[in-house]
C-alpha cells in the first residue's frame, strides 16, 4: 500500500495519476488537508485519508497499513522541518516501512535559506529515524519559468538574476512519472536520486529559443537581486515571494540547479522534454 501526501497538490496528484496506470487503485492512498478537494481521487477508488503535517495523532491513524509514503515536501515560508519530522515520527509509529522525501537539487552547497537548510535537516533526521528511505532530490519544475520571467512571451528582453548559471529543467509530469516508478520498483532503500533534465540551459539559451520561436530578437540580461525584486513587486508580488524568486536566481548562478543526471530519463524510457518543446507548447500554443 503506497500513500502519497499533498495529494491535492501538483506534484502529489501527479504522481497519483501515475501510480493509478501502474498498480491498482485499491493499492493507493491519498493524505489531504481538505477531503472536498479530493473528490476525483475517490470517484477512482483511491483511499482518501484526512490530515495536517502539524496534527500527529491524524497522522498516526492515516498511516496504518501503509508500506511506502512519499512526503512531498511542506511549502517555503512554513515550520517545514516540525512538519517533516512529524510525517516521519507519524509513519515510524504507525508502521510504514519504506519513506520516499521529495527534496531540492544540490549541485553545489549553495543554501537557500527557505528551503535548504529544512531539506538538510529533514535527510538527516530521516536518515536517523530506521526507517529505509530514498531522497529524491528534485530539479526545478520548468513550469516555475512563468513565476520567474513572466507567462508571457518577452517583448525584447529577459531580466534574471541567474548570471551565466544554468538549469537542468525538469517537467512536472515527469517527475511524477519518475517518483511512481519508483514508488512501484523494488531496490530503492536508503538511496539518493537527482530527478533533474538531461540536458541544462543558461537564460542565454532560454532568450535563444524565445528568439527562433518569435521570430524576433529576444536578449536575456543578468541584473542583480534589488531591481529584479522591484520589478517583481512593482508587478503584484509580495516582496517575500519576489525575494524568494530571485534566489533561485542566486542559486543558479551558483550551479546549484545544473547537475543532469539520466535518471528521469532512463526511468521514463525516453528523453525528457527539452526547452524548445516546452516554450513552445506553453507559450506558443495558442499562436
Amino acid at each position: 500500500m503506497i500513500l502519497v501526501t499533498g495529494a491535492t497538490g501538483g506534484l502529489g496528484h501527479q504522481t497519483i495519476d501515475f501510480l493509478l496506470t501502474r498498480t491498482p487503485a485499491a493499492k493507493i492512498a491519498a493524505l489531504v488537508r481538505d477531503v472536498h478537494k479530493a473528490t476525483d481521487l475517490v470517484k477512482q477508488g483511491v483511499d482518501v485519508r484526512q490530515a495536517d503535517y502539524v496534527d500527529y495523532p491524524a497522522l498516526v491513524q492515516a498511516f496504518q497499513g501503509i508500506d511506502k509514503v512519499l512526503l512531498v515536501s511542506a511549502v517555503a515560508f512554513t515550520d517545514r522541518v516540525r512538519q517533516h519530522q512529524n510525517v516521519i515520527d507519524a509513519a515510524k509509529e504507525a508502521g510504514v516501512k519504506h519513506l520516499f522525501y521529495t527534496s531540492i537539487q544540490r549541485s553545489t552547497n549553495f543554501v537557500m535559506p527557505e528551503v535548504t537548510e529544512s531539506d538538510l535537516a529533514t535527510e538527516a533526521y530521516l536518515k536517523a529515524s530506521g526507517l529505509a528511505y530514498t531522497i529524491l532530490k528534485n530539479g526545478y519544475y520548468f513550469e516555475g519559468l512563468g513565476y520567474l520571467i513572466g507567462s508571457e512571451v518577452p517583448d525584447t528582453e529577459i531580466l534574471f538574476t541567474a548570471g551565466e548559471g544554468k538549469i537542468a529543467f525538469v517537467k512536472r509530469t515527469e517527475l511524477a512519472a519518475a517518483t511512481a516508478a519508483l514508488l512501484t520498483s523494488e531496490g530503492h532503500e536508503n538511496q539518493e536520486y537527482t530527478l533533474s533534465g538531461s540536458e541544462a540551459y543558461s537564460f542565454h539559451d532560454i532568450a535563444q529559443e524565445f528568439s527562433a520561436l518569435a521570430g524576433r530578437p529576444i536578449a536575456y540580461k543578468s541584473s542583480e537581486l534589488a531591481p529584479y525584486v522591484a520589478k517583481k513587486v512593482a508587478a503584484g508580488f509580495p516582496e517575500v515571494v519576489a525575494t524568494f524568486l530571485a534566489q533561485w536566481g542566486a542559486a543558479t548562478k551558483d550551479g546549484m540547479l545544473a547537475g543532469t543526471h539520466d535518471t528521469v530519463e532512463r526511468l521514463l524510457g525516453r528523453k525528457p522534454t527539452s526547452l524548445r518543446e516546452y516554450l513552445k507548447t506553453t507559450y506558443f500554443s495558442g499562436t
